[in-house]
């Protein structure tokens, strides 16, 4: 059989050896932002795991921006250093480091998952949010602030500045994140933007600030270096955004410099009903792929070497990106090659040859 999942992915300038991702995953593991030691050893493992790309967490591009206050930030020149650590160390096992640009919009000042992920009040260390109208996100959620015209010009400025900082700190790889009901994923749906300017209503309205900050991160980013989009390919909500538009979100994303669009679904309500099964994300990635023509990631209850690599090899997308699997299983892309037969010496970190399962 002629195994896809283990072949390189050039991106520009910049080639993955192989086509496994580790996908954004919140830790909840920052004080004021920064990077710590727990980033350090938690994507270091993937890297040192075999993933072809490590992407971090969602980095909050402002402090207002971050899901909680123990959310990763590149808000501030101080964040550069800690993260300069990590992406070195990345670099090193062979992997390619990434990061992923943020903003929480109406979903920002939460607890962690672990103290319950209710509202943080801002009198017990949470904020104002911020959003599109004044929509919350949900019946106990705190209705945000609507951006004006300088916020909004201060929303794109700050996804600017993250990037140069991400060039600063090392990362080869910069994904914006526009899924899962933050802050541009709320403006592309119509369930969440019910603004009357420019930044609302039609297609071409709601999805200006995304194109926007795409623009602005792109001239920023050097041109030989990838940039990506993650998407909501649907909000799964009647009414909501869905697959048809984008598919013509993608179009434009290319022509704007985008190099792959990283699909995954959902979080912009709650109540929506996602019918999850294993791959039940990867339709989205292979209709964007065919008809944007743009390569694109799969996301999603992909948990096995035969399933993952059947996506790349069947050309339903272009990377996985694993997310649980790989909590689970940090060395997931070794058990991988050996169950496909495409382990090698070359994959694995010295020091753990010893332990290589064709040695």
């Amino acid at each position: 059989m002629d195994i896809r999942l283990f072949s390189p992915l050039a991106l520009r300038s910049v080639i993955l050896r192989n086509r496994i991702a580790v996908s954004p995953m919140c830790q909840y593991s920052s004080a004021d932002g920064m990077a710590d030691e727990w980033h350090l050893v938690h994507l270091g493992a993937r890297a040192a795991g075999g993933a072809g790309l490590v992407l971090t967490e969602a980095a909050a591009v402002e402090a207002r921006g971050r899901i909680s206050p123990a959310d990763l930030g590149i808000w501030d020149d101080a964040h550069v250093e800690p993260l300069r650590r990590v992406t070195a160390f990345i670099a090193s096992q062979g992997a390619v480091p990434g990061i992923q640009l943020a903003h929480a919009g109406r979903k920002a000042s939460t607890a962690t998952p672990w103290e319950g992920g209710g509202t943080v009040a801002p009198e017990a260390g949470g904020w104002t949010v911020v959003g599109p109208g004044a929509l919350p996100f949900g019946p106990e959620s705190p209705t945000p602030v609507p951006l004006d015209a300088a916020g909004l010009r201060e929303i794109v400025d700050a996804f600017t500045a993250a990037t140069r900082r991400a060039l600063a700190a090392g990362f080869q790889v910069v994904e914006v994140h526009a899924a899962h009901g933050y802050l541009l994923h709320s403006f592309l749906s119509p369930i969440a933007n019910d603004r009357r300017d420019a930044y609302g209503g039609d297609f071409e309205g709601r999805t200006r600030l995304l194109l926007e900050t795409v623009e602005a991160v792109r001239t920023a980013w050097p041109d030989e270096l990838p940039l990506l989009v993650r998407i909501s390919s649907t909000d799964w909500l009647p009414g909501g955004w869905d697959i048809e538009q984008s598919v013509r979100l993608a179009h434009t994303l290319r022509t704007l410099g985008v190099d792959l669009v990283d699909c995954s679904s959902g979080g912009l309500a709650p109540g929506a009903e996602i019918p999850l099964a294993p791959g039940y994300q990867v339709p989205f990635a292979a209709r964007i792929r065919r008809e944007a023509e743009i390569a694109t990631g799969a996301v999603g209850l992909i948990t096995e070497p035969a399933q993952a690599d059947a996506i790349i090899r069947e050309g339903r997308a272009d990377l996985v990106l694993l997310a649980r699997q790989l909590l689970r299983e940090p060395s997931w892309p070794l058990r991988a090659a050996h169950e496909l037969a495409q382990d090698t010496p070359e994959l694995w970190p010295r020091q753990y040859l010893r332990a290589r399962l064709d040695g």
